[in-house]
């Protein structure tokens, strides 16, 4: 037996649920976690997900964000918003504990453009979630954090890096906290298998990225020390991306073995 854990941007569940559907049928994640949903709860597709055998905790909001975690087994929330700031408003951050896996999906702000408040928003998020991962490794379990992170951590991740230099995805600042996260004892679980560069989770609509697999790599599934002990296999599944109008990103997975 082995766990099968995702993470998808779908860019509006109401658009994309036959996608996720259809794609759910076929690669049998035992967890997804879903970003940017741009719904409240009330209007979550709960049927849909209950008829496809799967549990679901999400934080929903209008028009924006949204953040859900889908699973095969029961869960347990520990958290429906990011630890650290109580008048943060925005639904980001959706964390629970499933069998022996604590788990959060993650929908970290884009911070475009620089030069406004976006950023700085997007900078001291990326502070807090250091600080609250800190914590989470010190209970010593198997931690998955996954989501969209808006963060291309190297030149690697981004097909035109000269013109991304000033991006708030590729910024100096956003990369030094993205590597601060990660050097808590964090593993890249894409990284683990795929070192090459230029392996893409996101496309733009715009201008034919898709076609000429111009991307950006700003899905992540980052692991605690006791996860990656189990990981044995880990890829991006571009297919989705390729369907009749599809989420720009597309679902990044990792596998492990079971206790």
């Amino acid at each position: 037996m082995t766990v099968k854990i995702a993470t998808w941007n779908v860019n509006s569940i109401k658009v994309r649920i036959p996608h996720l559907v259809d794609w759910v049928k076929e690669a049998q994640p035992d967890i997804v976690l879903l970003q940017e949903l741009k719904v409240l709860d009330q209007h979550f597709p709960r049927m849909t997900i209950d008829e496809m055998g799967y549990n679901m905790a999400m934080v929903g909001q209008k028009t924006y964000n949204g953040v859900a975690i889908l699973s095969k087994m029961p869960i347990e929330v520990e958290h429906a918003f990011l630890p650290g700031d109580r008048s943060d408003e925005q639904a980001r951050y959706v964390e629970a504990v499933i069998g022996d896996f604590r788990v959060a999906s993650i929908y970290l702000p884009n911070g475009n453009p620089v030069e406004t408040e976006k950023f700085s928003y997007k900078l001291s998020w990326l502070d807090r979630l250091i600080r609250h991962t800190q914590t989470l490794l010190s209970y010593e379990e198997p931690l998955v954090l996954g989501g969209d992170f808006n963060v291309c951590p190297s030149d690697d991740d981004v097909y035109d890096p000269a013109g991304f230099a000033d991006d708030a995805l590729c910024r100096p600042e956003s990369r030094a906290r993205f590597r601060a996260l990660c050097h808590l004892g964090l593993t890249d679980a894409i990284r683990a298998f795929h070192p090459q560069p230029h392996v893409y989770s996101y496309w733009d609509y715009q201008a034919g990225r898709w076609n000429r697999d111009e991307g950006l790599r700003i899905d992540h599934l980052l692991l605690s020390p006791q996860a990656a002990d189990r990981l044995i296999a880990s890829g991006i599944d571009k297919g989705p991306r390729g369907m009749d109008k599809p989420s720009d990103h597309t679902p990044v997975w990792c596998q492990f073995e079971s206790l």
